[in-house]
């Protein structure tokens, strides 16, 4: 049995005038501790699907099954890491991690313990009672990432965490989620439109076309890429073609340029 399953999914939006079928006919299969991302144009329905995923859309038509249950019984078992951090301003760096367990009422000495490590194991020894402003962008994404992991998600859901920073600080990063989520063994879907980031990341890559979304290609990056972490990733001898191998299939989606 597949880790997460999806099976024929099909989303329209409807307005009193109009329907719009964002997702048509989208089926994968995603095995446990596997990190894939979703590529395409812009408007090709991968933050749409991210949600249904996640349990926050009903699909129109389809299925969704995360460890052979019903996606939205299983909702709890996923978290979210998005561009913004969204970490509460008021609140410490203490507080703001230990959320989760706020919101479904299971704080306790042994998870504030686990929290306060991840915390640690992220090099943010020493912040827990500063607040949000205080950080730089990378340390608060830091932050909103043990946020996601501290109530140990089965399924992480990152919708282009990184894109708001600069270059250097989002390599970091990149290294850091990836070694993290394989050091716990997480499996993690990547919405992204970083072909780069993609390729370093992931263990597969699906290409989305648009006007309806749908898979249009699905690339399985090599074991030596695979392997390496995302910075040495990128500088592997093998990266270059992958990489213009996927620009051109995106290429091909965009609609002709108008001169």
């Amino acid at each position: 049995m597949d880790f997460l399953s999806l099976q024929e999914i099909h989303h329209t939006y409807f307005t009193k005038t109009s329907a719009t079928t964002a997702l048509s006919d989208i089926s994968l299969e995603i095995g446990e501790g596997e990190f894939v991302s979703f590529l395409g144009p812009s408007g090709c329905g991968k933050t749409t699907l991210l949600s249904i995923i996640a349990g926050l859309l009903e699909p129109t038509a389809g299925a969704i099954t995360l460890e052979g249950k019903d996606v939205q019984e299983a909702s709890k078992n996923i978290g979210y890491m998005l561009q913004q951090d969204y970490l509460f301003p008021w609140k410490t760096i203490e507080e703001n991690i230990l959320l989760g367990f706020k919101i479904d009422g299971s704080l306790n000495d042994s998870n504030r313990d686990y929290a306060l490590t991840l915390l640690e194991k992220m090099g943010l020894k020493g912040v827990e009672k500063q607040y949000p402003k205080q950080l730089s962008g990378g340390m608060r994404q830091r932050v909103a990432l043990v946020r996601t992991l501290a109530t140990e998600p089965k399924l992480l859901m990152l919708d282009e965490p990184f894109s708001a920073l600069d270059y250097q600080t989002k390599l970091k990063l990149e290294d850091l989620v990836s070694n993290t989520l394989k050091s716990f063994g997480k499996t993690a879907i990547l919405v992204t439109h970083d072909i780069g980031e993609a390729i370093a990341m992931s263990d597969r890559i699906f290409l989305f076309s648009s006007s309806p979304g749908q898979i249009h290609k699905t690339f399985i990056m090599p074991d030596e890429l695979r392997e390496a972490t995302p910075f040495n990733a990128r500088n592997h001898e093998a990266y270059s073609s992958i990489f213009q191998t996927v620009w051109k299939e995106l290429e091909s989606l965009e609609p002709a340029n108008k001169h």
